[in-house]
């Protein structure tokens, strides 16, 4: 029936409709493309193809895309540019990409940066070694580019819902400040991978209550990110040996909870 009525009209008002939804689809366009521009996103990764094309497909979202070829060149670079999100590839020369993971982990003003894997290596093993070394997620290749940009959009997205809520808590002695990302125990800083900052977070939000593991897995990674089962066991024990075995209590079959 619209096409039917925009047919009948006078073909000069028939153009300046087309005008009209032309110039709103360019606004929406340039809307979308500046409101990522702000984001920026380091690429690591020794296969130029990788870079190439994980890169253009992420510009094209709008986003500033910076790239580095080992773990030694990501970590400078991640110093000066303090990227938003770090996309890194295991195996590299020079230094691979768990111990760059590692060393970014110790830079207090990198502290907020995301850091996914995004490798070969699928195993078990190796992605349990990497949640250790600090990543907030792991992708395995090969992945088709437009599910790798929802990955990275649904990984953004819930940084900033989570960056939302900046009240700090005190629980048992443990000051956790949400806008600075910075934990406080016994007049002693304790820096956190984003992930294990959020996981804490959300156990002290409600100390006592047992949280199910798919409230955790939804809450801290979102249902548009797939992570593997062991995830929430990998980070709630990095949590053990750096808060304290005594304030997490594993109901089995059930999830966690922050005691004091």
């Amino acid at each position: 029936m619209l096409s039917i009525y925009y047919l009948s009209i006078a073909p000069r008002r028939f153009l300046v409709v087309l005008f009209y939804i032309y110039i709103v689809k360019i606004k929406y366009i340039i809307y979308f493309i500046m409101k990522n521009r702000s984001t920026k996103i380091l690429l690591v990764d020794d296969e130029p193809d990788i870079l190439e094309i994980v890169g253009y497909n992420l510009a094209q979202e709008g986003y500033r895309i910076g790239t580095a070829t080992n773990g030694k060149e990501a970590i400078a670079k991640a110093k000066n540019e303090v990227p938003d999100l770090i996309i890194m590839d295991v195996m590299m020369p020079e230094m691979d990409g768990m111990e760059a993971c590692e060393s970014i982990r110790k830079i207090p003003e990198l502290n907020h940066v995301i850091i996914t894997f995004l490798t070969a290596r699928g195993e078990d093993y190796s992605q349990v070694a990497g949640f250790d070394a600090g990543a907030d997620d792991y992708i395995t290749k090969p992945i088709k580019p437009k599910l790798l940009v929802s990955k990275v959009k649904a990984l953004l997205r819930r940084s900033k819902e989570q960056e939302k809520n900046t009240e700090t808590l005190n629980v048992g002695g443990i000051e956790i400040n949400r806008e600075e990302y910075k934990i406080i125990k016994d007049n002693v800083e304790i820096v956190l991978p984003r992930k294990e900052f959020e996981l804490l977070y959300l156990l002290a939000s409600k100390p006592g209550k047992v949280f199910k593991r798919e409230e955790i897995l939804d809450t801290i990674w979102g249902n548009d990110v797939i992570v593997g089962g062991r995830t929430i066991d990998v980070h709630i024990r990095k949590l053990r040996e750096k808060i304290g075995d005594d304030f997490f209590r594993t109901i089995k079959g059930v999830g966690y909870k922050l005691e004091i």
